[in-house]
C-alpha cells in the first residue's frame, strides 16, 4: 500500500471515530421519572417498618430522574395508589389461590402525599410514607401498591417501564422479637407415635402482633394451609425474661405443659468488626394442640417441644435501624 492510501485511510478513521465522538457528545436521553423499589422473585419490594403501637413509624421510599445529564428543572410528581397492577400481580402469580393473594394495605394504617417535588439540580427525591400499623394481622399479605401518574400536562414523563413506574411495597413490621427463628431444635410428634421420628422444620416464622408480642403457626402448620388463621400461637415476651404461650381459638385444644423463658446474647463478627450478631434464644417450649380441620371430624393432637434460636445481624455503622439490620 503506497503513501497516499495510508493517508487515506487514516484520515478516514480519525474521520469516522471524530464523527462518533460529536454523536456522542450531542446525545442526551429523556428525564424519566421513577420510584427505586427493586422487586423480589415474588414481584414485590419488601420494606421493613418497625412497629410502634401508639406512634407514626415514617419510611421514605426515593424517587429518580433517569437521563445522561442532571435534572435542570423543578419537577412535581404526582403519585397514587395503583388497586389494578395488584389484582394483575396477584392472578399471574397465585391464580386461583386466592388465601396466597397478597392484600392491599388499608388507608387506615399509611399516610401518603399526593406530590413529590425533585429539585432544579438533583435527581433524586424522597417520598414521605408515615405507617400507624397497630391492630394489623399478618396472617395476610399486605402490600401498599403505588404509581406515578403520567399526564401531558405535567413537567416530567413517568418512565414508560412499568417496572420502574410503580412501587409494590410489600410491608414487614418488625419488633425486637419477629423474623425467621431457626427450627431445628424444636420437635413435633403426633400422639400416639412419639418414638417416631419427630417432624422438625427448618425454619419458623415469628409475626409482629405488638411491641412484645409475635404469634407463629402450631407444630407443622405453616403458611401453605389455607386455615392457617385458625392455629396461630401468641408468644408474649417480659422484660425479666419469661415468655408466655397462648392461643386464641379453643377449638385447637392449645395447651402449655412448661413456662418457657428467652435469652438474648450479643457478639461482634471477627470478619467485619462493624457487624453486631444478636441471638435471641426460646428455651423449654413445651405445648400441645390439635389440627381438627385437616381430616372432617377427626382430632389429630400433637405435642411440640425444644427451642427456637432468632439471629438478627446489625451493621453498627447504619444509625437507621431498618437499614443496619442485614435482612
Amino acid at each position: 500500500m503506497n503513501k497516499s492510501n495510508i493517508s487515506f485511510c487514516l484520515i478516514s478513521l480519525l474521520m469516522l471515530f471524530g464523527a462518533c465522538n460529536d454523536e456522542w457528545t450531542e446525545e442526551q436521553f429523556d428525564n424519566f421519572v421513577s420510584f427505586k423499589a427493586p422487586v423480589s422473585s415474588e414481584g414485590v419490594s419488601d420494606i421493613y417498618i418497625r412497629y410502634r403501637e401508639d406512634e407514626k413509624t415514617t419510611f421514605q421510599q426515593p424517587l429518580i430522574v433517569s437521563g445522561s445529564r442532571t435534572n435542570v428543572v423543578d419537577r412535581t410528581v404526582h403519585v397514587e395508589v395503583d388497586s389494578d397492577t395488584l389484582e394483575v400481580l396477584n392472578y399471574e402469580h397465585f391464580q386461583n389461590r386466592e388465601d396466597f393473594y397478597y392484600r392491599e394495605l388499608d388507608s387506615k394504617y399509611y399516610e401518603i402525599p399526593s406530590t413529590v417535588d425533585i429539585k432544579a439540580g438533583e435527581n433524586t427525591a424522597l417520598m414521605t410514607i408515615d405507617f400507624s400499623l397497630k391492630d394489623i394481622d399478618m396472617v395476610d399479605k399486605w402490600v401498599l401498591p403505588l404509581t406515578i401518574k403520567d399526564d401531558p400536562s405535567y413537567n416530567y414523563v413517568a418512565n414508560p417501564r412499568k417496572h420502574y413506574r410503580k412501587a409494590l411495597l410489600r410491608i414487614h413490621p418488625f419488633n425486637d422479637y419477629s423474623g425467621t427463628y431457626s427450627g431445628t431444635a424444636l420437635k413435633t410428634t403426633m400422639e400416639g407415635y412419639e418414638d417416631e421420628t419427630p417432624i422438625v422444620k427448618e425454619e419458623i416464622r415469628a409475626y409482629v402482633v405488638d411491641e412484645n408480642t409475635v404469634f407463629f403457626y402450631a407444630g407443622n402448620i405453616d403458611e401453605d394451609r389455607q386455615d392457617r388463621r385458625n392455629y396461630k400461637i401468641y408468644a408474649d415476651f417480659d422484660q425479666n425474661g419469661a415468655v408466655t404461650f397462648y392461643a386464641d381459638n379453643p377449638d385447637m385444644k392449645f395447651q402449655v405443659n412448661k413456662d418457657a423463658s428467652y435469652t438474648i446474647n450479643e457478639q461482634m463478627d471477627d470478619i467485619r468488626p462493624y457487624l453486631l450478631h444478636r441471638y435471641l434464644t426460646i428455651n423449654n417450649i413445651d405445648y400441645q394442640f390439635s389440627d381438627y380441620t385437616m381430616v372432617p371430624n377427626v382430632d389429630i393432637n400433637y405435642k411440640v417441644s425444644g427451642s427456637l434460636i432468632l439471629e438478627r445481624q446489625l451493621n453498627t455503622q447504619i444509625p437507621d435501624e431498618d437499614q443496619a439490620i442485614e435482612w
